[in-house]
């Protein structure tokens, strides 16, 4: 296996990210996180993929502590691992089913079908990140879609050391 160069192509960019996100619910944030993904050319089938997104959320909540929203799907319409992050609205928040409750930062993660360990690697990763609340804290405050794309990116640089 090749180790992962994550400076060929960036897992998210400006436009994959949304700033004071409303939504009405969980699946509507994935629709409108996957619409970017989408524009990006980075999945091929809007419609299909986020079927397999909302389909991942009834197995399990992708609701981590502190706020966090992680809905993600593997996926033979993703045409290269990315991330699509949305900043909810100052008051707005929704329900990932975290015990802690609902989420003001959500994180859609796509990876190619064929990515399993890729796809593990970076929720693994990005996890470990999200964790640190100082993490979560510069992400919701930066007010700024090239701020927020560099901070996930440059959180997921691995396999480079």
């Amino acid at each position: 296996m090749t180790p992962l160069d994550l400076h060929d192509a960036e897992l998210t960019t400006p436009h994959m990210v949304i700033l004071d996100m409303v939504a009405e619910d969980k699946a509507d944030a994935a629709s409108q996180l996957a619409a970017r993904l989408h524009e990006c050319g980075r999945i091929t089938d809007l419609d299909a993929f986020l079927a397999q997104v909302n389909s991942r959320e009834h197995q399990m909540a992708t609701g981590l502590p502190g706020g966090v929203g992680v809905p993600h799907a593997r996926s033979e319409y993703v045409q290269q691992t990315s991330i699509a992050v949305g900043v909810t609205r100052y008051g707005h928040s929704l329900d990932f089913g975290a015990l802690d409750g609902p989420a003001t930062l959500v994180l859609l993660i796509a990876t190619p079908a064929a990515s399993y360990s890729e796809h593990l690697e970076v929720l693994a990763t990005l996890a470990r990140s999200l964790f640190k609340e100082n993490f979560r804290e510069s992400l919701r405050r930066a007010h700024d879609a090239e701020v927020i794309s560099e901070l996930i990116n440059s959180s997921l640089v691995f396999f480079d050391h």
